[in-house]
């Protein structure tokens, strides 16, 4: 929430802020919905096994979730549409970097470069908007912006699968370069700059710096692990020194004048609560579509196009009644609903671990279909009065600074999903294919290269010199095993849904019951 007044903006200038916001906001939307769908397309052409294709989704989410508060203050500090603009502009760069990536390590430090872009754009989008429109028409502004935003959700992973199965993945970033250059342009010529003219407090340089380099090092050591294993030095100090600056962060967060993080937020069980949920939920949210791209592509036999359809349920069942539950938590209060919601979702994810080995396409609407329509429902229940609750639990010169941190939970949360998940999944699958293959009868020097191999998941090259049924036999063990490994996941993403609802039962709201 901006603390000078809202600028007066004419029907046209008012267009351009609309325009300008809603563009920039689709790049981040449609690269982070469209390109988990064209992970598997991805991975073969660049050669990648599973930790670097976890690197391609978290190397943008790390800097994103870790700097996405400092991007805010930046822009309250410097300037909203000159912070923005430069977000849009070093995201605009780093995509054509990835589009023209020739190497996987290529496109993960643009990636990383996009992650910062993001994190000085994404929170410019709503606080532009909130600058330039009066308390009657910022409302109004908001859902143009929101449902414009929902809509390029939804297009993202149809638009990334089809492109996927053309052999266009690259083009997902190319897509980026013309909405930059108008969004830019509008900006440039159109929308008046805006500041915090209260804002005197000093960056939180120190926070920044801790909270990237903690997750980082996490990260690091969670999505290499299966390379190298717990305990290689490699892996090791990075993870116990992610964990030991994490903790560092926030004793220096605690003792900080003008902390990045608020600790004082956290006294409410309310805030606390919704924060613990969006963590446990949102990393299952975060997890399931990443493994799920992979299973449906490269073991069910859907080609991409279809796999990017198959959770459309849930983004088109939460669109039609976030809305609804809105105005329930108004009536009702939100511990109700975020108790049912999360828990609704967690069966969704239950149901997603149920279908085995399907006959692709042909079969969706009996095995995963029901779990997409229930994590819709649950989602759908959840998200409003999520907000609500958050935001209601902060003091109101705060409300800002809790939905940033809000956020930033969410984002933090899919990072450490992917990665520590990612690494439980290579496990697990280099152990059932290990113990298949031998039961398989394959030679010691098959059974090595197998387990080499198996970092690749699914993708994993068959060994040299089989016949053609121990090939076949090969690829069933592959199936069978990537399969097995899924399930796991999804009922990993059930209990937390289904922890998530508990916390919500516990501390939401508990104010009011004391």
């Amino acid at each position: 929430m901006t603390s000078e007044p809202s600028i007066t903006l004419s029907p046209a200038a008012g267009r351009a802020v609309l325009i300008s916001t809603i563009l920039a906001s689709s790049m981040a939307f449609i690269d982070s919905t469209a390109l988990n769908v064209a992970l598997p397309r991805l991975q073969a052409d660049l050669g990648m096994n599973a930790s670097e294709l976890v690197w391609v989704v978290n190397a943008y989410a790390l800097f994103l979730s870790a700097l996405i508060l400092v991007g805010g203050s930046l822009g309250d500090r410097y300037g909203r549409k000159r912070i923005f603009m430069t977000g849009i502009a070093l995201f605009a760069g780093a995509s054509l970097a990835c589009g023209l990536a020739p190497t996987s390590s290529v496109l993960i430090a643009a990636r990383a470069l996009q992650g910062i872009g993001g994190a000085l754009m994404v929170p410019g989008s709503l606080a532009i908007i909130s600058a330039s429109f009066n308390n009657d028409q910022r409302g109004k502004a908001i859902g143009t912006w929101s449902t414009f935003s929902t809509l390029t959700t939804l297009l993202g992973p149809v638009l990334g699968g089809w492109l996927a199965d053309q052999g266009l993945w690259r083009a997902i970033f190319f897509i980026n370069l013309p909405l930059a250059l108008v969004a830019l342009l509008i900006l440039a010529r159109s929308v008046p700059e805006s500041h915090d003219q209260q804002n005197t407090a000093p960056l939180d340089i120190p926070g920044a710096l801790l909270v990237t380099l903690g997750l980082a090092g996490v990260t690091f050591g969670f999505t290499e692990a299966p390379n190298y294993g717990f305990a290689d030095p490699l892996i090791f100090i990075p993870l116990v020194g992610g964990l030991l600056l994490l903790g560092l962060f926030i004793l220096v967060e605690a003792r900080r004048a003008h902390p990045m993080i608020p600790l004082s937020l956290f006294r409410s069980p309310t805030f606390s609560g919704t924060n613990l949920l969006t963590f446990f939920l949102y990393a299952a949210l975060a997890a399931l579509p990443f493994f799920l791209a992979l299973n449906l592509v490269q073991v069910q036999g859907y080609p991409s196009q279809q796999a990017g359809l198959a959770l459309l349920p849930l983004g088109i069942i939460l669109t039609l009644i976030s809305r609804w539950a809105g105005a329930q938590a108004d009536k009702l209060g939100p511990r109700t609903l975020l108790t049912v919601g999360p828990a609704l979702a967690g069966v969704g994810f239950f149901l997603f671990a149920l279908p085995e080995l399907t006959a692709g396409p042909s079969e969706y609407w009996i095995t995963y279909f029901p779990g997409a329509l229930l994590l819709g429902l649950g989602m759908g229940i959840t998200v409003a009065p999520l907000t609500t609750a958050v935001m209601g639990s902060a003091p109101a010169h705060s409300s800002g600074t809790a939905s940033g941190i809000n956020n930033a939970v969410a984002r933090t949360a899919g990072v450490l999903a992917i990665a520590i998940l990612s690494a439980l999944a290579i496990t697990t699958f280099s152990r059932d294919m290990t113990a298949g293959a031998a039961a398989l009868d394959f030679t010691p020097a098959q059974i090595d290269q197998i387990t080499t191999s198996a970092v690749r998941l699914a993708d994993i090259p068959p060994p040299a010199g089989l016949s053609p049924d121990a090939a076949t036999a090969f690829n069933n063990l592959v199936r069978a095993s990537f399969v097995s490994t899924f399930r796991l996941i999804a009922l990993i993403a059930a209990l937390l849904a289904g922890l998530s609802a508990l916390l919500a039962f516990l501390l939401v709201g508990r104010e009011q019951r004391q």
